[in-house]
């Protein structure tokens, strides 16, 4: 079910007072008194995303689809950005582009927000086991003992996939396009050198780099199609360099984006982008990285070569 929005202001006051009384009485257990209000706060302040949103999860609860998607497709109208990602539920609907991109600014928005108590929410909550799966993985593809050079960590978080892996890298290096995270990744002094960036225009800016090892742990769930981000991370790898990473799945050769808005990728679109990319798969296998709803989540971990 679609959560309530961050407040993001009208920058009117009343209607900013209204949206704050819908949801008063929404808490109060009244969501159809709630979804007037907000009908009648967007009918004076159109541009008002964060209600909009908040009308259209009220009205998917109450069973109207059609006033959800109306009110949905009016959030994302709203804001170009998508702050609050109505085209994701827009297409968890059927309605728009299947599996569309994730807007930086979402998922900036979305890190930021669970920074702070994300390491506890992932492992101890989630049953996180990404960063061991993919030590596992990797160390089976490479000499013994395992030591690296350099390691970049992709949508590196907190730094889950950096501790797993520091004992064994000479220099570790990690990117995420949410500050929140990366200021939680930096207290643990695990990185030689950490970054805000969105992944694609790193790798961009970092072409021609000489990585050992480019991992990516629990990050292309919130990627559509992984061809382009694969292609520049076959720029930033030494030759001979592995590509250890993981997705969700599902049973078709395509991409999905499931109930949880996070992206599922069949192992013909992981197999496609590798290949497309010039990398030679080592090793595609099944596995759970984490738990939704107490059962594992299917998944994949993946291995490439340069």
């Amino acid at each position: 079910m679609p959560s309530q929005p961050l407040f993001v202001s009208s920058g009117d006051l009343v209607a900013d007072r209204r949206y704050q009384w819908a949801l008063d009485y929404l808490k109060r257990g009244d969501a159809e008194v709630a979804a007037d209000i907000l009908a009648q706060v967007v009918g004076t302040a159109p541009k008002f995303a964060t209600a909009w949103f908040a009308l259209a999860s009220i009205r998917e609860r109450l069973g109207d689809r059609d006033g959800a998607i109306a009110a949905f497709a009016a959030a994302r109208d709203a804001d170009r950005e998508d702050y609050h990602g109505a085209r994701l539920h827009l297409a968890r609907l059927g309605v728009g582009e299947a599996t569309p991109a994730m807007t930086g600014v979402y998922v900036r928005r979305l890190f930021d927000q669970h920074a702070p108590e994300f390491d506890v929410a992932l492992v101890e909550r989630l049953d996180y086991a990404g960063p061991a799966l993919l030590l596992e993985a990797v160390r089976a593809h490479a000499t013994a003992p395992l030591r690296l050079g350099s390691v970049l960590d992709l949508g590196c978080g907190t730094g889950l996939g950096g501790a797993a892996f520091r004992p064994f890298c000479d220099r570790l290096i990690g990117v995420d396009i949410s500050p929140g995270m990366v200021e939680q990744a930096r207290a643990k002094g695990l990185y030689d050198r950490l970054a805000v960036a969105d992944l694609l225009e790193f790798l961009a800016g970092e072409a021609g780099a000489q990585n050992d090892l480019v991992l990516a742990a629990d990050v292309f769930v919130y990627c559509s199609d992984l061809a382009p981000i694969v292609a520049g991370v076959a720029k930033v790898l030494a030759p001979g360099g592995l590509f250890a990473f993981s997705v969700e799945t599902h049973d078709q050769a395509d991409v999905l984006l499931q109930e949880t808005l996070r992206y599922a990728h069949g192992a013909q679109h992981v197999r496609d982008a590798v290949a497309s990319a010039g990398l030679r798969l080592l090793e595609l296998s099944g596995a759970s990285t984490r738990s939704e709803k107490g059962e594992p989540v299917r998944g994949l971990i993946a291995v490439a070569q340069l």
